[in-house]
């Protein structure tokens, strides 16, 4: 009999076809296969800022961990914030005032006065960011994991933002106190900043971060606070004049939060996203002075020291009040004293129970 040569029908050929395509695929590992993902960026100069460009260099640095990151500028943070609260990003990269609401304990360090650190009578911004560098590199660690996790919401990393100082159109204004009567713009989300406003019997102008600069360069408010970074982009010399200054007393020092919705990103991203952030600390530092540097000299404004003791105390006195009301988190806040005293152990606080809980 003569031996039969089996047909390959059409459709038999078709499946084996899609099977040898299917194969390299079923040989990849599962964390090959990237999760398209959208990051939403605030940075007020949008795509020309640098917190653009660290995002973007963010991106290409995370895509070998599994992310394929499509990245949004965002020159209003409030909308930012809220289009990842409702689902249309799946992170979002802006401050910790705006991302509090999701971690309250990564935002401890943006607390008032929660990273200053005075020594002989004057701010050591050296021994400050010296805070902010142990903060990241704690809740960076693996060990701090969970405390970076709230529900659907994950801190996948920080990265530090600056000193906010103040701003004044009137070199007069060189202390808290002296600001009594004047008019402050209030970033109308941050209750804490209002609330030191009131303390020192200024008035709070509700703003936001669209119209902040606007409202000091126009004379509308005497005071704003901010970092050096919005100097130029903001045009704040507008606002200084020739009679203004910058208080060289930060109110507190910001930081940028990447905040991540778990569930859209590969198993255990989170930690290598924080890794690779907190690696970049001395980067983002270098770019902090740099800035500090833009502002010319003259306007640089030096606290005295009894004057620096006073607002330090106003700080605590509204920090502690803060945090009893809920709206600071006492875990952030007690590890932050913690890291003050060990980079200043000599300090009058180190010796008493006030941030401890």
């Amino acid at each position: 009999m003569a031996e039969v040569t089996p047909v390959m029908t059409p459709r038999g050929m078709a499946a084996v076809l899609a099977s040898v395509l299917l194969l390299p695929a079923l040989w990849l590992p599962a964390q090959a296969q990237a999760a398209r993902v959208r990051l939403c960026v605030y940075d007020p100069s949008g795509i020309a800022g640098e917190a653009y460009r660290a995002a973007t260099d963010y991106k290409l640095e995370m895509a070998q961990h599994g992310a394929d990151i499509d990245l949004k500028a965002y020159v209003n943070e409030r909308v930012a914030v809220e289009d990842f609260r409702t689902g249309q990003c799946d992170a979002v990269m802006a401050t910790a005032l705006r991302t509090r609401q999701f971690n309250g304990v990564s935002a401890a360090l943006d607390s008032v006065g929660a990273a200053t650190v005075v020594r002989l009578g004057k701010v050591d911004m050296d021994a400050s960011f010296e805070v902010v560098r142990r903060f990241i590199d704690t809740m960076s660690s693996a060990r701090a994991a969970d405390l970076m996790v709230a529900g659907a919401y994950e801190v996948a990393g920080i990265l530090p933002l600056g000193a906010a100082y103040a701003f004044v159109n009137d070199r007069e204004i060189s202390s808290l106190d002296a600001a009594k009567g004047h008019r402050i713009a209030a970033l109308d989300h941050d209750k804490a900043q209002a609330e030191v406003i009131r303390a020192v019997g200024a008035t709070a102008v509700s703003a936001d971060t669209m119209n902040f600069a606007n409202l000091f360069n126009n004379g509308n408010v005497d005071i704003v606070i901010a970092p050096t970074m919005a100097y130029k982009p903001l045009e704040l010399h507008r606002g200084l004049g020739t009679k203004g200054g910058v208080s060289r007393f930060p109110l507190t020092i910001l930081t940028y939060q990447l905040v991540i919705k778990s569930s859209e990103f590969p198993k255990g991203y989170g930690q290598k996203s924080r890794d690779y952030m907190a690696q970049n600390f001395d980067i983002a530092i270098a770019s902090l002075r740099l800035a500090d540097r833009g502002v010319p000299a003259p306007f640089w404004l030096e606290v005295p020291a009894a004057a620096v003791q006073r607002n330090m105390a106003v700080l605590r006195q509204v920090r502690m009040q803060m945090a009893e009301q809920g709206l600071y988190d006492k875990r952030g806040l007690k590890l932050v004293k913690k890291l003050r005293c060990q980079v200043a152990p000599e300090a009058a606080e180190c010796s008493d129970s006030a941030e401890t809980w």
